[in-house]
């Protein structure tokens, strides 16, 4: 079932599959993403599970944002999309997407069964005196609006898709190249990227401010650890340790490292998220 939902004032499509009744799992995409990033994973999962994948505002085939790109925004869409099942949901966020559901956990534990961190992103940094975002934003909208007017985006859109996909995937896309473009060639898409690019030092600066006045509560939680595409050793031990921190938020937390997998591992490894979803599951039954 594929519709456009309103979460908390924001217009945003969903993608659901699977069984009504089956435990629900909340899938966000990494900066950028559209809920076919998920597609190879939905497939191992929506047997079993009521999966919901969904686009952020202007991503993937969702409506214009009706607010810029933050935190606090994206946290406030998967608790209504959340309470939409009225049920805990297990939420695997890829890359960027793991700010919010960390985020997510925090302010509305109530909410969460368990989370797979995805190649999460992390940082430790202090919120900047001036976010950028609010003055930036209308630029990046702007931008996109003239690329959508020419017709560039028709070709810079797919263009750079593929170009990322190249060096964070083996597999690349899983659905027909024009799904792809129907997505890319779409100047809201591209501003709406290149927002979130602007917006995710400020993400990450409100997240380290919330860490500091909300506990993590002892869900079941898995972080997995992708290191093909990180360069040098120096570099690997580094993202190995943050994502070892972030394991450590909860006293039920793991971490599985892929030394060869490349980021996009929703697309890559989907065997091996099927299997964590399967250990956070089983952990939740025992809590």
């Amino acid at each position: 079932m594929t519709e456009i939902v309103n979460a908390d004032g924001q217009r945003v499509h969903v993608v659901e599959s699977g069984p009504v009744d089956g435990v629900p799992l909340l899938l966000a995409a990494g900066l950028g993403g559209a809920w076919f990033d998920w597609a190879p994973t939905v497939e191992r999962l929506r047997d079993e599970y009521r999966v919901i994948a969904y686009d952020r505002p202007g991503l993937g085939l969702s409506p214009a944002a009706a607010a810029r790109p933050t935190l606090l925004r994206d946290t406030w869409i998967m608790e209504a999309l959340a309470e939409r099942v009225e049920r805990p949901v297990i939420v695997l966020a890829h890359s960027m997407a793991a700010f919010a559901a960390e985020a997510l956990a925090r302010l509305r534990p109530e909410h969460v069964l368990g989370m797979v961190l995805v190649d999460p992103s992390h940082e430790r940094t202090r919120l900047p005196p001036v976010p950028v975002g609010a003055a930036l934003t209308p630029l990046a909208t702007a931008t996109g609006a003239v690329l959508g007017a020419t017709r560039l985006a028709g070709v810079a859109g797919p263009l750079a898709r593929r170009l990322i996909l190249r060096r964070t995937s083996r597999r690349g896309d899983t659905v027909p190249d024009e799904v792809v473009r129907s997505v890319y060639r779409r100047g809201t898409v591209l501003g709406t990227v290149i927002a979130e690019e602007i917006a995710y030092r400020e993400m990450a600066a409100r997240l380290a401010w919330l860490r500091r006045r909300y506990s993590f509560p002892p869900i079941p939680l898995l972080v997995v650890t992708a290191l093909g595409d990180v360069r040098g050793p120096r570099g690997k031990r580094a993202w190995a340790e943050g994502h070892e921190r972030l394991a450590k938020l909860s006293p039920n937390g793991t971490r599985v490292e892929l030394p060869d997998a490349l980021h996009m591992v929703p697309l890559d490894r989907p065997d091996v998220l099927a299997d964590a979803v399967a250990r956070i599951h089983r952990a939740s039954e025992v809590r």
